[in-house]
């Protein structure tokens, strides 16, 4: 009664599939990155949008990304941020540009945000393009997500922004029924 080599070759067998397995299988199965990593690897910092987002898309090759929330909400830096329920635009290093989603308040008024850069990041300022100015904030105010407030997703804060018209050096604002204006 001998001993069938194909007995001990099964050990051999099972010791590199399970080396295999524990060795390779960590590597495979790598998250995808979060849209907080994505601004961390091009020098924005993570608060700039909410807390919580699950549902984005980021394209690589052109920095494109779309952000969807569950529901509109607000939140309070210096001034009070709006975040729709989709957010867009193209990320790369220190700035979001063509960015559409995002609306801050200036005293009763809501401005689009159309883009964030960071010229400096050692300068600690961030630059919020308003249209009309660049507004500057502290970074430290975005070091990390906040939470959010929810809000009706029927009120549109950019109501305001339909009636902002900048013609020929003069800004005019229709509120209402009256008019504003006020000549640069």
């Amino acid at each position: 009664m001998g001993i069938s080599t194909k007995s001990l070759n099964f050990p051999h067998f099972l010791t590199f599939y399970l080396t295999f397995v524990l060795i390779i299988l960590p590597f495979s199965t790598q998250s995808t990155p979060s849209i907080y990593d994505h601004l961390r690897q091009n020098s924005l910092p993570v608060g700039l949008f909410p807390k919580g987002i699950t549902d984005f898309s980021y394209d690589t090759t052109n920095g494109h990304f779309q952000i969807n929330l569950i529901q509109p909400c607000n939140a309070k830096f210096e001034n009070q941020l709006h975040y729709d329920f989709n957010i867009s635009g193209f990320l790369s290093f220190g700035k979001i540009g063509e960015l559409s989603g995002i609306s801050q308040q200036e005293l009763f008024l809501w401005f689009p945000v159309k883009g964030i850069r960071v010229d400096v990041p050692s300068s600690g300022l961030i630059y919020f393009d308003v249209g009309v100015v660049d507004k500057q904030f502290s970074l430290s105010l975005f070091e990390n997500p906040i939470e959010c407030t929810a809000v009706d997703g029927s009120v549109d804060p950019l109501r305001f922004e339909k009636d902002l018209k900048v013609q020929s050096g003069k800004l005019e604002y229709k509120i209402a029924q009256g008019e504003l204006r006020a000549a640069s």
